[in-house]
């Protein structure tokens, strides 16, 4: 058994929740930064077509991110059970797999977004006004898309073999990179979106670069190798089957920020703007969420691969608990900061009372999402990919997606908004009667715990 997760096995269930769970929100946290700081330097500028710009390029970071998600998520969630059964040689095997898995496709998205800029622009809704400064964005982040899958991935890997601190360390990195360098090249250089650019992606360079040398000189259990990269054993097909689903959540919010962009440009570039700053003031509670959901499914998938029901339960509950908590609390705290977290990203009275609005109805489902991002977390730790997939293309996907077109037709710009609150709503009683479904049948039966 791996030293830190005996360590774990042994910990109290909330204890064990605490310490798996807060590294792993932090790195959300991290992810929230690294664009979030762009859109806050850009709205010290004073001008709202530069956030509306940032807001418009801002999907293209969440794809890389959970393109890397695919294959870290994936990978945690089979080295987890593997670890718990006592296996270690896979690992080795794992790691290469999603490593170089990262760097094909890495490569290749980079190459394809790099190429076609001026049509991902027009696509993500870029006006006349915004279309240069989304491209130039774009082809500046498009340079560092490998890092930014690499980090993404190891992240996740590394906090599976029992490290959560070593995990969180590279984003860190990342991040404080990304703070010190806005500030110097949109204001002080004035730069503007092109500065804010480069600043994201030699903070990705730096994140990524810090995962390399941890894999090339750490004492770990994971290794980049090209010898022990294999698609067989059941590696690749384990690695996409949880994986997927639970990269869907990122890969579709990305989808999902796009297809609000493009409808909300036909009220104009402040519109944008506002449902730009809306949305991060969301994924202030929604990231963090999802770190709790992250952090605590290698504990789920260690429980069941060592075939400890009781202690998958108890995590499970205090994992359901905390969330409510957590994400009540920041939700509360969001709207009573709400005036002042908008005004640091827009300066236009229209821009701000869009955000403002826009920013109070995305936060009310916060608690929801919360639930929801563990029980999904929990179904990928069991392997119940099927489930898996259907929850997480739910809140972002088959639910949203149709209701933002039906609600926008019919309610214009306030069904635009009110459509996310809507399907967190639905969503969370489908993934509440799958889990108790599957619960009956699958963590029942002596195969599972």
């Amino acid at each position: 058994m791996n030293e830190n997760l005996e360590k774990m096995e042994s910990m109290t269930p909330v204890k064990a929740v605490m310490s798996n769970a807060i590294p792993a929100m932090l790195i959300m946290v991290m992810a929230l930064v690294y664009n979030m700081a762009d859109l806050f330097f850009i709205g010290r500028t004073g001008n709202d077509l530069m956030v509306a710009a940032i807001s418009l390029a801002a999907p293209l970071f969440l794809m890389f991110m959970a393109l890397g998600n695919v294959f870290g998520i994936g990978g945690a969630s089979l080295l987890s059970r593997c670890l718990g059964k006592g296996d270690k040689d896979a690992s080795k095997k794992i790691s290469s797999f999603c490593f170089w898995s990262c760097i094909c496709i890495g490569i290749l998205l980079s190459v394809v977004v790099f190429f076609s800029v001026d049509s991902l622009a027009i696509a993500f809704g870029a006006s006349s006004d915004t279309a240069d400064m989304v491209s130039n964005y774009l082809a500046i982040i498009s340079t560092t898309g490998v890092f930014v899958l690499i980090s993404s991935c190891y992240s996740a890997l590394v906090r599976s073999e029992g490290k959560p601190q070593k995990a969180m360390t590279g984003m860190v990195l990342g991040n404080l990179i990304n703070i010190v360098l806005d500030p110097i090249l949109i204001l002080g250089l004035n730069m503007g979106v092109e500065g804010a650019a480069i600043a994201t992606a030699i903070g990705n360079l730096c994140g990524g670069a810090y995962y390399l040398i941890y894999l090339l000189k750490a004492d770990t259990m994971l290794t980049i190798k090209p010898r022990d990269f294999t698609c067989k054993e059941g590696i690749l097909k384990e690695v996409l089957l949880i994986g997927i689903p639970a990269s869907l959540t990122s890969i579709l919010m990305g989808i999902c920020q796009i297809l609000i962009n493009s409808q909300m440009s036909v009220y104009g570039d402040l519109a944008v703007a506002g449902i730009g700053v809306g949305m991060k003031v969301t994924m202030i509670t929604t990231m963090m969420c999802m770190g709790i959901g992250l952090g605590v499914q290698p504990l789920l998938s260690y429980a069941i691969g060592a075939g400890n029901k009781e202690r998958y339960n108890s995590i499970f509950k205090v994992s359901v608990i905390f969330a409510v908590i957590l994400s009540g609390g920041l939700t509360i705290l969001c709207y009573l900061t709400l005036h002042w977290i908008v005004n640091a990203f827009v300066s236009d009275p229209q821009a701000y009372e869009y955000a403002y609005y826009f920013s109070g109805v995305l936060i009310s489902t916060s608690v929801a999402f919360s639930v929801l991002s563990v029980l999904a977390n929990a179904l990928q730790a069991a392997g119940a990919a099927t489930s898996a997939l259907i929850v997480n293309t739910s809140r972002q996907g088959f639910v949203y997606i149709p209701l933002l077109f039906i609600m926008g037709n019919i309610w214009n710009i306030d069904g635009l908004v009110f459509a996310q609150p809507v399907a967190d709503v639905i969503s969370i009683v489908l993934a509440i009667v799958l889990y108790l479904i599957v619960s009956k049948k699958f963590f029942a039966s002596s195969e599972a715990i």
